[in-house]
C-alpha cells in the first residue's frame, strides 16, 4: 500500500482583514480572491487578521465574506477559534506557518510558498506587512516596502510624482503636531490655502483609502468637524482643492516584459452622494463606465501616465491609478492604490476584464509574478 504523495502545488496564504478602518472591505476582497483561485493549481490557506491584530485561521468560505443587507463582514465572525493564533516565523530559512492555542501544543500548518495580501490601509497596504514578509523570506503579491509606503501616504506620493514631473493638483498637509499644538495656526494654514485655491475643499486622512474619513467642506464653518473626522482615521491629514472634470481610473499589471496599462474606466457623477464616497463605492454600488468614453489620444495619455506613476513609485505587481480629466483636456493624477479593491464591483478587475484578462487569470498572473520574484533587494 503506497503512502499518500504530498501535494506539489504552490501554497498560497490569502491574508486579509487587518487593523485599519478598511477591515471589512479587505474581507470582501478576500472572498472574491478565494473564489477565483484555481484549486487545481494551488493549495490555499486563508488567514484573517482581526481588528485588534490577532492572526487567525478562518473558514474558506467566500460566500460568508460578502456585504449582505448592508452588513459588513468581519474576520472575528470567520475565525475558527476565539483564542487560537497563527504565527509566521521571522526566519528566512523556514516558511513554516504555526498555529497555537492556549494550553495546546503548537501545530505546524506546513510551508507557505507565497502570500497574497488583500489588506487595505495601514498595517497591511503600507509596507508594514511587506517588511514582515521580507524578513520571513516569503514571496508576496504586490509592491515592496518602499512603494507600498509611498502609495499609502498621499503626502509623499504627491511629492514623488512631482519630482518625476507627473501632474498633481494643489494640496496642503497638516501634520499631527501642528493640529495638536497650535490648532489656530493649522486652521489658518488651511483657510489660506482655500483663499488661494477656492472652496470647497476635500479634507482627507493622509494614509487611508476606500474614501474613509473624507469630507467635502464648503466653507470655514465645517472645517473643524472635517479635520476631526479625518483624524479619527489618521492624525496626519491632507487638504486638496476641488478639481473639476471627469474621474478616470486606469489599471497597471506587471507582465514578464514589464508593466502594462488596462483600458481606462470612468466614475460618473453619483447623484445621491456629494462625491464618490465609501457608501457610493461599496454599499450603493455606483457603476463605473468600462471602458471610459475617451478619444484614442486621451486613452493613450492616461495609460502612459498610469505606467509612469507605477514606475515612479517603484511599484510591483499591480496598481490602480486615479486621475481627473480637467476641462482644459489635461490629466491630473489624484492617487495610486498598490493593493486596489478586488470586490466583485471593483474597478481594477473590471478594467482588466475589458482588456482581455479575466478575473481568475488576473489572480493567477499576480501569484505567478510573486513566485518569480525573490524577496530582499531587487
Amino acid at each position: 500500500m503506497s503512502s499518500e504523495t504530498p501535494s506539489q502545488k504552490p501554497r498560497v496564504a490569502v491574508v486579509f482583514g487587518g487593523r485599519s478602518s478598511e477591515h471589512a472591505i479587505s474581507v470582501v476582497t478576500a472572498g472574491a480572491v478565494l473564489a477565483a483561485i484555481d484549486r487545481e493549481k494551488y493549495d490555499v490557506l486563508p488567514i484573517g487578521i482581526t481588528t485588534d491584530g490577532r492572526w487567525v485561521l478562518t473558514a474558506d468560505a467566500p460566500e460568508r465574506m460578502a456585504i449582505t443587507d448592508r452588513k459588513l463582514p468581519d474576520v472575528a465572525e470567520l475565525s475558527e477559534s476565539a483564542e487560537g493564533a497563527v504565527v509566521l516565523p521571522v526566519d528566512p530559512t523556514s516558511r513554516e506557518v504555526v498555529y497555537s492555542e492556549p494550553g495546546a501544543v503548537p501545530k505546524a500548518l506546513g510551508e507557505v510558498d507565497v502570500v497574497f495580501p488583500v489588506l487595505h490601509g495601514p498595517y497591511g497596504e503600507d509596507g508594514t506587512l511587506q517588511g514582515l514578509l521580507e524578513l520571513s523570506g516569503v514571496p508576496y503579491v504586490g509592491s515592496g516596502v518602499l512603494a507600498s509606503a509611498v502609495g499609502q501616504d498621499k503626502d509623499y506620493m504627491k511629492r514623488v510624482f512631482t519630482s518625476f514631473g507627473l501632474p498633481v493638483g494643489p494640496y496642503e498637509v497638516v501634520r499631527p503636531r501642528e493640529w495638536e499644538q497650535d490648532p489656530a495656526a493649522a486652521r489658518k494654514k488651511i483657510v489660506d490655502f482655500a483663499a488661494e485655491h477656492g472652496w470647497p475643499l476635500f479634507v482627507k486622512p493622509a494614509r487611508a483609502g476606500s474614501s474613509m474619513g473624507i469630507t467635502k467642506v464648503d466653507d470655514v464653518s465645517g472645517l473643524d468637524a472635517a479635520v476631526e473626522e479625518a483624524r479619527r482615521h489618521d492624525p496626519k491629514i491632507i487638504v486638496e482643492s476641488l478639481l473639476t472634470g471627469r474621474e478616470i481610473e486606469c489599471g497597471v499589471l506587471e507582465f514578464a516584459d514589464g508593466p502594462r496599462a488596462s483600458v481606462p474606466a470612468e466614475i460618473p457623477p453619483v447623484s445621491d452622494h456629494s462625491f464618490y464616497d465609501f457608501e457610493a463605492k461599496y454599499i450603493d454600488s455606483a457603476a463605473g463606465l468600462v471602458p471610459a468614453p475617451l478619444t484614442g489620444e486621451q486613452t493613450a495619455r492616461v495609460q502612459e501616465l498610469a505606467v509612469a506613476a507605477f514606475e515612479a513609485a517603484s511599484c510591483e505587481g499591480l496598481v490602480r491609478a486615479d486621475f481627473f480629466l480637467q476641462d482644459n483636456g489635461e490629466f491630473v493624477i489624484n492617487e495610486i492604490n498598490t493593493l486596489p479593491g478586488f470586490t466583485p464591483i471593483s474597478m481594477y478587475p473590471r478594467m482588466w476584464q475589458e482588456t482581455g484578462v479575466s478575473y481568475p487569470e488576473l489572480v493567477d498572473r499576480l501569484i505567478q509574478a510573486a513566485l518569480r520574484r525573490s524577496t530582499g533587494l531587487r
